[in-house]
């Protein structure tokens, strides 16, 4: 699903990232974690295709990167929500789903299946701006899924919401993986990192390490503690 090789990001003289390298198979959740600042919105919009690798190469689903030929199979959900306030749930759906080439019943379909996926169908008809924060990041979740795609990229979706949805919205990725999606989610919480099957961590623009969390656990005692061990070395 994906396959990232000696990737490198620069920004004029300032390297976002470097060398990055690794792997994704179908119906996976993996986890991108790492701190604020380390480069994982950069990797995230270089997986979309929103820019050109400075080197190295980025494969997503079988095409090279950056390439709008496998927009209908992905699925992104962003830091911010990217919404329109005036419009209602459902037709903030509807706009989206029209975008992504949806029609008629197919769309009619989707739109009602995603809001009761993300538990918003008593809301469809309500305008976003009457919306809480926990509400809208639900809608920006069920946007991602508008089209059912095939590869989801999730840039720290649960920032800024309660326990309790946060505990909803991974009973949700867990369905997805079910079904064979394949979810990248960035984060930089420990307690999530521990329900994905496998880990990329990253630091200062490097990956520095992977595997599945109970490997790390057993060789660092903690997730965190990988971080510190190898910012001693």
């Amino acid at each position: 699903m994906i396959d990232v090789t000696h990737y490198s990001q620069t920004f004029g003289k300032r390297t976002v990232l470097s060398d990055v390298q690794f792997s994704i198979g179908q119906g996976e959740i993996v986890g991108l974690i790492g701190p604020s600042g380390s480069g994982k919105t950069t990797l995230i919009k270089s997986l979309i295709g929103l820019q050109q690798p400075t080197t190295g190469t980025i494969m997503v689903l079988g095409t090279k990167q950056p390439s709008l030929a496998q927009a209908e199979n992905i699925g992104y959900m962003a830091q911010s929500d990217a919404l329109y306030e005036d419009l209602t749930a459902r037709g903030n759906l509807r706009y989206f789903g029209k975008l992504y080439g949806l029609k008629k019943a197919r769309l009619r379909a989707r739109i009602e299946t995603v809001l009761e996926f993300v538990d918003l169908k008593k809301d469809a008809d309500r305008p976003i701006h009457q919306f809480s924060g926990g509400m809208k990041r639900r809608l920006s979740l069920a946007i991602a899924l508008i089209h059912e795609p095939s590869l989801l990229l999730l840039d720290e979706p649960t920032v800024g919401i309660d326990p309790a949805l946060k505990k909803t919205f991974w009973h949700e990725f867990e369905q997805l993986r079910q079904s064979g999606v394949t979810v990248l989610v960035t984060t930089h919480v420990m307690d999530e990192a521990e329900r994905c099957d496998r880990l990329l961590l990253i630091q200062h623009g490097r990956l520095i390490e992977a595997g599945t969390p109970d490997d790390l656990i057993k060789r660092f005692g903690s997730i965190d503690e990988a971080f510190i061990q190898k910012e001693r070395v």
